[in-house]
Order: structure tokens, then sequence, then C-alpha cells
């Protein structure tokens, strides 16, 4: 009959915390990217986009009240 290795099981019991620190650690680096992904949006590509939507709209109002 085979005889376990204690060391062995807590080889397994080792590697599979590794393994769970392992994901929780990509897990906080995904959240941190994503929220510096939004506060770039909502700093840079927000402002831009509606000062550009700004320009594109009082441009349109110009040219029909001139129309008129």
């Amino acid at each position: 009959m085979p005889h376990s290795n204690p060391d062995s099981l807590d080889d397994v019991s080792q590697s599979s915390y590794d393994s769970d620190e392992d994901y929780r650690l990509a897990q906080q680096e995904w959240e941190e990217s994503m929220h510096q992904l939004q506060q770039l949006v909502s700093i840079v590509l927000l402002p831009f986009f509606g000062k550009w939507l700004g320009r594109r709209w009082s441009q349109w109002g110009s040219d029909r009240g001139s129309l008129c």
C-alpha cells in the first residue's frame, strides 16, 4: 500500500495558497488599472470631447442662423 508523504501534502497546500495569492494580486492590479482608466476618461477625454462638440454645435448654430 502506498504511503503518503505529509511533506508532499504541505507542498500541494502551499502551491494552492500561492495560486490564491497570485489571483488576489492580479485582481487587485486589474481593479487599479480600471480605476486609472476611469480617471483618464473623466479628466482628459470627456473635457476634450465636450470642447470639440461645443465648437461643432456653435459652428452649426452660426451657419444655421445666417441662412434665415
